[in-house]
């Protein structure tokens, strides 16, 4: 990585492991952490916990809020859905040095996972998170890893991807 702490959004559907794998990166990096779930307003909570997807409309501010927290840290690792090109251009907008790791789980291993935890997205969004998702383009700054092998393995392989990208 540069020299500067990295400001990097850990990407991917309800279940991907954003978090614990986000969390393992922030300590690695020795940044800060966040998940972008607890910066989302409370309208757009009960929405998903009714079992309706959000819409572009309700993600706008929350990226906005995204961005925001982002540019406004020396460094951060942020764990945020950031499911398409076009919420990931938003928040560049604010933080256009942000990074990207895009975590892949299949779809089976995600369904099995949102059923084994306590959160308020329900297992019946999962389809259309997945009808969302836009991986990331090979122009954006990011990596893709598969989530597979416990936390700390798998940030670790985060970490690597990102470093051999920036010797590229």
């Amino acid at each position: 990585m540069a020299s500067r702490a990295p400001r990097i959004v850990v990407m991917g559907p309800s279940g991907s492991g954003k978090t614990a794998v986000g969390a393992a990166l922030a300590v690695d990096f020795g940044v800060d952490f966040v998940d972008a779930d607890d910066l989302h307003p409370a309208h757009n909570v009960a929405k998903m916990e009714s079992g309706v997807p959000l819409d572009d409309d309700d993600r706008r501010p929350w990226l906005d809020v995204v961005g925001q927290r982002l540019a406004s840290s020396p460094g951060l690792v942020m764990a945020c859905s950031a499911l398409a090109r076009r919420y990931r251009d938003r928040i560049r907008t604010a933080a256009p040095d942000a990074r990207f790791v895009e975590l892949v789980v299949s779809r089976e291993e995600l369904d099995r996972r949102m059923r084994s935890r306590q959160h308020f997205m329900p297992v019946a969004l999962l389809e259309s998170q997945l009808a969302t998702l836009e991986h990331l383009g090979a122009d954006e700054d990011g990596v893709a890893v598969e989530n597979i092998g416990g936390i700390i393995e798998v940030a670790a392989r985060a970490r690597t991807a990102l470093d051999q990208a920036d010797r590229r």
